[in-house]
């Protein structure tokens, strides 16, 4: 467990996190990072909760639309 303090960051309020945190998160600036509610509370994460979800989604539609997306892209 880690204790981070909120901090005035400009008009708004952040947190500053460690830089072994985010070694471990493997994010640097200008990453984007995901809340995510669960059962035992927030979690801060760099993936995409839904992002599996969306991939299988683009691989239905592609593999109906094989023929027609082959011709799309001549």
């Amino acid at each position: 467990m880690r204790k981070v303090k909120v901090t005035a960051i400009g008009n708004s309020l952040g947190l500053v996190l460690p830089k072994e945190v985010l070694t471990r998160l493997k994010v640097e600036k200008g990453d984007e990072l995901y809340l995510v509610e669960g059962p035992d509370g927030l979690v801060l994460t760099p993936y995409q909760q839904d992002f599996e979800e969306q991939v299988e989604a683009a691989r239905k539609v592609m593999k109906r639309y094989r023929n027609a997306l082959r011709e799309l892209a001549r």
